[in-house]
């Protein structure tokens, strides 16, 4: 072998270790960025404010945007209803199956002389009852009602999503130009729809994610426009 050779192999072995040097050095600084990125941004476990809305396992607190909290247990032998408008401290964590919301460890409410006293510490596991997670909402598909005539549009779809107004316990329901399609008979309301739908009440309308049943006679539908009945498992923007 010629001096040349060993030389252009020297040097291309010298190339080969300079890269995979670089390349370590780098994926090293990734992960590290990614490790520090991770502590400077841990999951909150304490939110602090005044409780705006309660109702049966649910409570919404400004200070954790982005959660409904959720109480596994009653406080002090009443819902969630009792920490309306009330300074609170919540500690807890976020339910594994369902980042929205964040399961109360415990409670402490504000008293008169701005002192924390515990009115709750959750004794047992969360199960969500009658809860609609994120990720099985993209399953209901959105009813396109076009006439009362037209059962159609409703009959065996099942579980869908319909837009309209609540008055009462009817969903009423337009065409693009504000006419009145047809209602729709509400059987029954889930918790955590009801949450949601307080939750909503600044809004003129919104979307009912529902359960759909048994179609009105058609006899009846012409002269009222009942459409047919429904349970409501959810009501949001989308």
């Amino acid at each position: 072998m010629t001096v040349h050779k060993i030389f252009r192999m020297t040097v291309l072995s010298l190339i080969i270790l300079t890269v995979a040097a670089v390349g370590a050095v780098m994926a090293q600084e990734s992960a590290q960025g990614g490790t520090q990125e991770q502590l400077a941004a841990p999951p909150a476990t304490e939110f602090e404010g005044t409780a705006t809305l309660g109702l049966g396992k649910y409570f919404y607190l400004p200070a954790a945007k982005g959660y409904d909290i959720y109480v596994q247990g009653m406080i002090q032998g009443q819902d969630a209803t009792f920490l309306n408008g009330k300074e609170v401290r919540v500690k807890g964590s976020m339910f594994k199956d369902e980042p929205s919301v964040f399961v109360a460890d415990s409670i402490e409410i504000k008293d008169a002389a701005g002192q924390y006293q515990t009115v709750f510490t959750r004794a047992e596991e969360a199960k969500l009852e009658n809860h609609l997670h994120t990720q099985e909402r993209g399953g209901f598909a959105a009813l396109a009602i076009t006439k009362a005539d037209k059962s159609e549009d409703w009959e065996g779809k099942g579980k869908a999503k319909v837009h309209g107004k609540l008055v009462g316990s009817t969903i009423i329901v337009t065409d693009e130009k504000g006419k009145e399609v047809g209602k729709i008979l509400v059987d029954s309301t889930t918790e955590f729809a009801n949450y949601y739908i307080q939750k909503l009440k600044l809004f003129d309308k919104f979307w009912f994610y529902i359960d759909i049943k048994e179609t009105v006679d058609a006899k009846v539908r012409r002269k009222t426009r009942e459409l047919f009945h429904a349970d409501v498992i959810f009501a949001g923007l989308y």
